[in-house]
């Protein structure tokens, strides 16, 4: 293993991918090796020692619910070429941490399903997507995450309009907002799989985000 463990993360195959500089950064800063992994790019040249699956668009409605409609765009080669991944890192045990979406996929990978629009249960806070720290989360404070946080409640940006509903098997909720709406999970049975609804990305100064991929990066050392 490398001074600097290295660590995939999983996007669209975009000219322009926006995502990805922002986590590239945040594991640099932390002393991680960051690889980019797309559908047209999918093998590593080495094994990972730990893997981000990352944001973008909606997962397909059908993969978790039987003849559902089709409500945003999608992106079948990326969900197709995520679930293989993630199905392998899984099965090795390797560090994993999902944002946004990727919290999505983690949770419909374990057999979960998705509220495919929030807009008709949100009531105490906004619908407006941010990637600014505008939401409150509450966190479990027996949980992992909450240890690497290092608090209870912090302020959290929201750019997504789905989120998870039934848990995937073995599957832990440890954080919320303020309309009751999953905002993070974690396995309590792995090495560190967390799967949170923001994108601490973009949030590089706050300490407690910072925080974040400083364990991916321990957990994956």
């Amino acid at each position: 293993m490398s001074a600097r463990p290295l660590i995939g993360v999983t996007g669209p195959d975009t000219r322009f991918p926006i995502a990805w500089w922002f986590i590239h950064w945040a594991l640099h800063r932390v002393g991680a090796e960051a690889l980019r992994l797309t559908p047209s790019r999918a093998q590593p040249p080495r094994p990972l020692d730990g893997m981000i699956i990352s944001g973008g668009d909606d997962i397909d409605p059908g993969l978790y619910l039987p003849d559902a409609p089709d409500t945003a765009p999608m992106d079948a080669a990326r969900d197709a070429f995520e679930i293989d991944t993630l199905k392998r890192v899984l099965d090795r045990d390797i560090p994993i941490l999902g944002i946004c979406r990727g919290a999505q996929l983690i949770n419909v990978v374990l057999g979960g399903s998705l509220h495919t629009d929030l807009r008709r249960i949100r009531i105490k806070t906004s619908n407006r997507r941010t990637p600014f720290a505008r939401k409150t989360l509450t966190l479990d404070p027996d949980s992992r995450l909450s240890h690497i946080l290092g608090c209870q409640r912090t302020r959290i940006n929201s750019l997504h309009h789905q989120a998870i509903s039934a848990l995937g098997e073995d599957l832990r909720v440890v954080g919320r907002d303020l309309d009751d709406i999953v905002q993070a999970v974690e396995h309590p049975g792995r090495r560190f799989l967390i799967g949170v609804q923001w994108h601490p990305e973009y949030l590089p100064l706050r300490r407690e985000q910072r925080a974040l991929f400083q364990a991916l990066r321990d957990a994956a050392a």
